[in-house]
């Protein structure tokens, strides 16, 4: 079993509960985590597009979990598991870097949302490449 792409399979699994969580918690939640303050609002309107676009993140970091937890050797072997997880891990480390390129100009969150957010993503995506690269013969 592969210890980094085990990690990276919570990592994504948790970052799939905290989006659960918003959407359990509402608009409380999408502020303490930074979805901005139009999703909080909407939340708080009773509006069911924050739920919905937050489930399909939801969604997507469990898939993105299950696939690392199958490359660690957790799971079954997936279907294309050696393109989802050099796509997984080209999209945690794009949108890692290109959210250090919104700090100055948020777009409706905070400077702190996306230093953070970025760092988080770049050490998700650091986290799955080394896992990849130790398995890589293997997957």
């Amino acid at each position: 079993m592969n210890v980094f792409l085990l990690i990276a399979g919570g990592l994504s699994a948790c970052a799939a509960l905290l989006h659960l969580a918003c959407i359990y918690f509402g608009a409380p939640r999408y502020r303490m985590l930074g979805a901005g303050e139009q999703m909080a609002r909407l939340a708080e309107q009773g509006s069911h597009q924050p739920a919905l676009i937050t489930s399909v993140i939801f969604v997507v970091l469990a898939i993105w979990s299950a696939y690392a937890f199958s490359a660690a050797g957790l799971l079954i072997k997936l279907p294309l598991l050696r393109l989802a997880l050099i796509l997984i891990t080209f999209i945690y480390l794009a949108r890692g870097i290109a959210g250090f390129f919104f700090i100055s100009s948020p777009i409706g969150r905070s400077p702190e949302f996306w230093l953070w957010s970025s760092l988080i993503c770049l050490v998700f995506g650091l986290v799955h490449l080394i896992g990849i690269k130790q398995t890589w013969a293997t997957l």
